[in-house]
């Protein structure tokens, strides 16, 4: 008798797990997917405190372009978003590496790194506001020691002021990021590390060549969770400088929320928030194919 394809049976499988999620998979549907439908479609229109479907076309998105406030946003995430990844990955790494060296308090270095990340950002933002503060923070203790000419106040210098938000950043999520990894090379086996010191290979290209590739999934990881918290940057923003000074610490999510509930401007804060999405689709999609749809299956 010839063979069955083993489609149905792939199909009726854990099927009393796939109706329990069926619900979750409804409320995910309609709450997300349509409310970002939704919110493209509205951005379409000069809805004012309340949605309305008065459409007006490309406007809001030209009246978007046309803002140095919008314009300094993208400036400031994007350097905020780069340096956040490179220093959080390698620092994260670093710091995995050397814990994984089986030093002694171990676990008390790992909660001390790890710490920062159980605080909200809003703290976070609080206490590097105090820390960065010129009169008395970092600048006024270097200065009552008798460096008088010291300076370091970047939450007041519009140039630099997104490198202090940047600071902050760092040092509540890069325990996070180092626990991760050290997750990742505590699940390598000890046996590479055993043939790359027979082979007399150097510590260093062992790590870049053959642990580093092998841990290419929690790097995957790593840098959607980084991912997230770029795009969705905020609460540092207003905690450290509300934007300022002027509007030099401006980043999109603020934009946005200052047009919905400020401005009560629907329309453009929309308008905004298609935007955002746009870019995170323009990152993801393209990985998303070639990480799960490019491949050929054997």
């Amino acid at each position: 008798m010839p063979k069955s394809s083993g489609r149905p049976n792939q199909l009726f499988r854990n099927l009393n797990s796939k109706i329990a999620l069926t619900p979750m998979i409804l409320v995910a549907a309609v709450v997300f997917f349509g409310g970002t439908i939704w919110t493209v479609i509205y951005s379409f229109t000069n809805s004012r405190l309340l949605p309305r479907a008065s459409f007006v076309g490309l406007d809001q998105y030209e009246r978007l372009w046309a803002s140095s406030r919008w314009i300094i946003s993208i400036q400031n995430l994007m350097i905020y978003g780069i340096l956040s990844l490179i220093f959080s990955l390698v620092v994260g790494f670093v710091l995995a590496a050397l814990m994984d060296q089986k030093i002694r308090f171990e676990s008390a270095f790992r909660t001390i790194f790890l710490y920062p990340f159980a605080l909200s950002f809003i703290v976070t933002g609080l206490v590097w506001q105090w820390i960065l503060n010129p009169e008395f923070g970092v600048q006024g203790i270097v200065r009552s020691l008798g460096w008088t000419s010291f300076t370091f106040d970047p939450l007041y210098n519009p140039d630099i002021v997104i490198y202090g938000i940047l600071i902050a950043g760092l040092w509540q999520g890069t325990g996070l990021v180092m626990c991760l990894m050290l997750a990742g090379l505590r699940g390598i086996d000890e046996d590479i590390w055993k043939a790359s010191r027979v082979d007399g290979i150097p510590m260093w290209r062992t790590y870049i060549f053959v642990v580093i590739p092998m841990m290419r999934p929690v790097f995957i990881t790593t840098l959607v969770l980084i991912g997230s918290g770029i795009v969705k940057l905020y609460d540092l923003v207003v905690a450290q400088t509300s934007g300022g000074p002027g509007n030099a610490s401006e980043v999109p999510a603020k934009y946005v929320y200052d047009y919905m509930f400020q401005a009560q401007n629907l329309g453009q804060g929309f308008a905004a928030s298609t935007m955002m999405l746009l870019t995170v689709a323009i990152v993801i999609v393209p990985w998303a194919y070639l990480e799960f749809g490019g491949k050929k299956r054997g």
